[in-house]
């Protein structure tokens, strides 16, 4: 399985320090000092990453206009790392395509519970494949695709994710507690309402003109997906 992260971070002492800390537990690591150098080196290293770590605030070429350049070809998992603790600039990174966020400064224990939940949604992607149909939207495990009427949608892991735990439960009602452990994982550390953030999302970009939400809201209790057309395995 891939085992490669990317540190994207110009300051050179924290680089250093998580560059310690996850080869202590058996990653390998990479380290890039601006945003020219992490699109050149992800360049290198895209079909080995695990995950990207990525500063907001780099020279020459700051995180989110490399984090855009990446999600115009690629969905591999970036968490921003970022001193900047307002709610708008976090809805900016992940409307950009971010997939996690750590506010500076952290503990590494959270920084770590983060990146197992990456790793176990990898290990799960790899396990089964499948084919989920609803309606016009189909996602294929095994090709990591998402189309909808015929057409490529291109989403996040975390948006990616949630859509294919739908899927796989047609017809149940989930709270967002019960949705932030299946699909962020149980050592989550940030707010409830992300879920709804991501739900709104998936409604964007696969279900936009429909008067029937394929996510149905479920007042008092959560969301569920409102029926599976067609579920197969392969």
């Amino acid at each position: 399985m891939q085992n490669t992260i990317l540190i994207v971070e110009d300051e050179l002492s924290l680089s250093g320090y998580l560059t310690k800390e996850l080869q202590f537990e058996d990653f390998n690591v990479v380290v890039a000092n601006d945003g020219l150098a992490a699109l050149e080196t992800y360049d290198d290293l895209k079909n080995d990453l695990l995950l990207i770590l990525l500063d907001w605030m780099l020279p020459k070429l700051d995180g989110m206009e490399v984090l855009r350049r990446i999600r115009k070809h690629d969905q591999v998992p970036v968490i921003i790392m970022t001193a900047r603790d307002y709610v708008g600039d976090k809805v900016a990174g992940l409307d950009n395509g971010a997939d996690d966020y750590i506010t500076k400064p952290f503990e590494i224990e959270e920084l770590l519970a983060r990146i197992r939940v990456i790793q176990r949604r990898a290990e799960n992607q790899t396990a089964v494949s499948q084919v989920y149909q609803l309606d016009q939207v189909v996602l294929d495990t095994k090709a990591h695709r998402v189309t909808c009427n015929d057409e490529d949608v291109q989403l996040t892991h975390r948006e990616y994710d949630l859509l294919q735990f739908f899927l796989a439960h047609p017809d149940q009602v989930f709270t967002r507690d019960e949705l932030l452990d299946q699909v962020w994982g149980a050592d989550f550390l940030g707010q409830q309402n992300v879920v709804d953030v991501y739900v709104g999302y998936l409604r964007n970009k696969v279900d936009p003109d429909n008067d029937v939400p394929l996510i149905e809201t479920v007042r008092g209790v959560g969301y569920k997906l409102r029926e599976s057309i067609a579920n197969g395995e392969k």
